[in-house]
């Protein structure tokens, strides 16, 4: 990996003990009842439901939802009129990726408490690259451990989730996670639920650990698969114009000397990258529900769902053409069904929507529509750091080299330089990129850890240096935590990545949080909240107790939770 890949990638790192979910107290399951007709402030408490559902919508800004909140008509409509939306949720932390966003929505902790503070980050003493949730131990269940991200599991993930807790008091509660991203699945999935994932010419996969069978693990979704791949097998993959207000915004874009053309079909077109990618697993997760019976028995069940057509989407082809129009239309149908089925729930059912990011569209086009400070990162000017930093303390090589979202003082394998070279080598290096316009912040990993955990409950007041300090964790953060200044991106090649995330700005951070749950009335807030505040709310709303979590209790103003309990704020360290 090239430094400038890694200066326009995401950012890293966090660790701290996972909690403890000792005492957790019983679940207390109660037959659901009808919500009150009356539009009164507050409305008649229901009972805990059966069913948890989360879903993930993977890149998932506020800014997008709130860009086509007034054209959804169908599953996002109903979430928006019906539900309990909060319009500043936010992602805590400054390295705003897919697995450190999707670790905070269900373990009520920060990625510095998670352990998971970015997709990967580089082994400071192998100098070899380790992916967010890569396991010594397991295998892959479809039999090719060179695909995907190589064998998964939850051995990176340092905090419990709310299925963790659920299934300590409740053994018989069933846990499921279903995504396009192993990272997505397992995240929602936890320690102890089962994870389901994409991948090409199988269907869904998942993790086999030590003393299980690929076959027994896959048993939860065989039929699926045998049903998935003769329908690939029957249509091959489409993608065309259902809306002409998406049409209206094809148009062609230089990018890096390359033509791109933003239109329907895409150039690339594959499965992952298409709405394709949500419909099918929207169609796992209600496979799930039927075949597993979720929320039909004594117990209460969950069931994760990280969508990642977004994501994809916006990567590929940015944020603001038609690719996105129409995978926003589509997503709000898709929706529309599984919220269909879920109504249907015998045992009731309360959803929550969010996402484990934001995103931005490509700078190309921000520039032509009146931003003219996006732009792609100058280059040259990092180098020139890594240049002087090279004459100025007599090394071989360029000391500064890719680290996972940030950038590690290292030699050419990416094998940390020794001490105390290493601390000079960075604190010169940050003192120099500090001086670059392309730069918005640059700090030393050991300057960042010696610094306290800060609060957040009003994330929208938090400096970039605290946002960034969530984002630091000891061993897995690289040397020098980094961020480019907003709208300027590094990459951007016609055929790979335009677009992307990773900031600690608003348009990464800012994320819808919405509760619904059929015959929900529609209510506005406001006030932020975190994703982190979800975990202790739901578990408060099933009856089980959280651990000590960073997070704190939502009133839902339709569940029992009146005298919601703010979770004790572990203080500012």
């Amino acid at each position: 990996m090239s430094l400038i890949q890694s200066v326009s990638r995401r950012a890293a790192l966090a660790v701290l003990a996972a909690a403890s979910v000792a005492g957790v107290a019983q679940a207390q399951v109660q037959q659901p009842v009808q919500a009150s007709a009356q539009p009164a402030a507050r409305h008649a408490p229901l009972a805990p439901p059966k069913l948890i559902v989360t879903i993930v919508v993977d890149q998932f800004s506020a800014n997008l939802f709130d860009q086509y909140r007034g054209r959804y008509t169908a599953g996002l409509r109903r979430m928006a009129d019906q539900g309990l939306v909060s319009i500043n949720g936010y992602q805590t932390h400054g390295l705003t990726e897919t697995c450190p966003g999707h670790s905070t929505v269900l373990t009520g902790m920060h990625p510095v408490e998670t352990g998971i503070p970015a997709n990967d980050w580089i082994d400071a003493k192998s100098g070899k690259e380790v992916y967010c949730l890569a396991s010594t131990q397991n295998h892959l269940a479809h039999g090719r451990d060179d695909t995907d991200n190589g064998p998964v599991g939850t051995e990176q993930l340092r905090a419990t989730t709310l299925g963790d807790w659920l299934k300590a008091v409740s053994p018989e509660s069933k846990v499921f996670g279903v995504s396009g991203k192993d990272r997505g699945a397992i995240n929602l999935a936890g320690h102890q639920g089962q994870a389901f994932w994409f991948t090409d010419g199988f269907g869904l996969t998942t993790y086999v650990e030590p003393g299980q069978t690929a076959e027994r693990k896959l048993a939860p979704v065989a039929g699926f698969n045998h049903a998935f791949n003769a329908w690939l097998a029957a249509n091959p993959v489409t993608w065309d114009y259902q809306n002409a207000e998406c049409r209206a915004l094809a148009g062609d874009w230089t990018i890096r000397g390359q033509t791109f053309h933003s239109q329907l079909p895409p150039a690339k077109l594959e499965f992952d990258n298409t709405p394709l990618l949500d419909e099918q697993t929207l169609k796992a997760a209600e496979y799930l529900l039927d075949t597993q019976k979720l929320g039909q028995g004594a117990a209460t069940d969950m069931l994760g769902v990280s969508l990642s057509a977004t994501d994809r989407v916006g990567h590929a082809y940015g944020t603001q053409g038609p690719e996105m129009c129409e995978q926003m239309h589509r997503l709000d149908v898709a929706l529309g069904a599984f919220l269909d089925r879920l109504a249907q729930v015998p045992g009731g059912a309360l959803v929550v929507l969010t996402a484990d990011h934001g995103g931005s569209d490509f700078v190309e086009r921000l520039h032509a529509h009146g931003y003219p400070h996006a732009r792609r990162l100058d280059t040259d000017a990092i180098q020139a750091v890594n240049t002087a930093l090279k004459a100025r303390f007599d090394l071989a090589v360029d000391p500064l080299q890719a680290g996972g979202s940030g950038l590690m003082v290292a030699d050419a394998e990416h094998k940390s330089l020794p001490d105390p070279l290493r601390t000079q080598v960075a604190e010169a290096a940050v003192e120099m990129l500090r001086q670059l316009p392309d730069v918005a912040f640059a700090e030393t990993r050991d300057r960042l850890l010696a610094e306290p955990i800060p609060d957040s409950r009003q994330p929208e007041m938090m400096t970039i240096r605290e946002r960034m300090r969530l984002s630091t964790v000891a061993e897995r953060s690289p040397d020098i935590q980094f961020a480019l200044a907003q709208n300027v991106n590094g990459g951007g090649r016609v055929g790979g990545t335009l677009g992307g995330h990773g900031t600690p700005f608003e348009f990464d951070r800012r994320v819808p949080i919405i509760f619904w749950w059929p015959g929900a009335h529609g209510e506005e807030r406001f006030l932020p909240i975190r994703t982190v505040d979800i975990a202790p709310t739901l578990a408060h709303v099933i009856g089980v107790a959280a651990p000590q979590v960073e997070g704190r209790c939502i009133d839902l103003n339709g569940f029992a939770v009146a005298d919601c309990p703010a979770t004790p704020m572990t203080p500012a360290r």
